[in-house]
């Protein structure tokens, strides 16, 4: 198979699975809290043309993995109206954490799925390219560093909705008026402040807790092949 072919497979469907459940994830929480705007807007499907957005979910994502950095992106955000929650600042830090969640979820199935493949293969040097075994380790990487990615509380990400359900109203109300500079904001940290200092917010903040987090991950997975 051509490369390039190969690592797009081994990319695109790992990454778009996991946005697409992470997406979801927001909804089907929020419909549980008492907000249906995402099933009115049929959002709640796993149908990933409903969620995908070329550049967050697909570009930017795939340039990353390619040049071996951590992999963050976006979807197109699934509706919530926090006004059709019985309690807003609370009802909305669950949904925010649902998707960082239910990534996390994910990357424990793919160490558990790396577990077993390995063990029918009779070892971890078959992985070596093996495409399922490649897709398992991409997507347990993608999810790792999508939820970490989101977990940063920057407007609009889901770390923001946390921190703004957790402050008191007052400092609550102010963090909340940040919302409207979010994409500026993100770009500032993302792009123009490593340019200018060369401190990057990605592998400076994320990387770390990516590491420590691949390392458990594939124990559990080493846990699974013993069994």
């Amino acid at each position: 198979m051509n490369p390039t072919l190969y690592s797009a497979l081994t990319l695109i469907v790992p990454l778009v699975i996991a946005i697409v459940f992470h997406e979801v994830a927001h909804g089907w929480v929020a419909l549980m809290l008492g907000d249906p705007t995402a099933r009115e807007q049929h959002r709640l499907t796993l149908n990933p043309l409903r969620h995908v957005d070329p550049v967050g979910t697909i570009v930017l994502p795939g340039i990353l993995a390619l040049t071996h950095l951590p992999v963050f992106g976006w979807a197109k955000p699934v509706p919530v109206d926090a006004r059709r929650l019985p309690h807003p600042r609370r009802d909305m830090l669950l949904v925010g954490a649902a998707g960082p969640a239910m990534n996390f979820f994910l990357a424990l199935l793919a160490a558990i799925g790396l577990g077993l493949l390995v063990r029918s293969l009779g070892g971890s040097a078959a992985l070596s390219g093996n495409f399922w075994g490649d897709n398992l380790i991409n997507f347990l990487q993608i999810n790792l560093s999508l939820a970490l990615f989101n977990l940063l509380p920057i407007p609009p990400f889901d770390g923001s909705h946390i921190v703004e359900g957790l402050l008191p109203t007052r400092l609550a109300d102010a963090y909340s008026r940040m919302r409207r500079y979010g994409l500026v904001l993100m770009l500032l940290l993302l792009l123009v402040v490593p340019q200018i200092t060369g401190f990057s917010v990605v592998g400076r903040l994320i990387g770390p807790p990516f590491s420590w987090l691949m390392g458990h991950y594939l124990m559990i997975g080493d846990w699974v092949t013993r069994l």
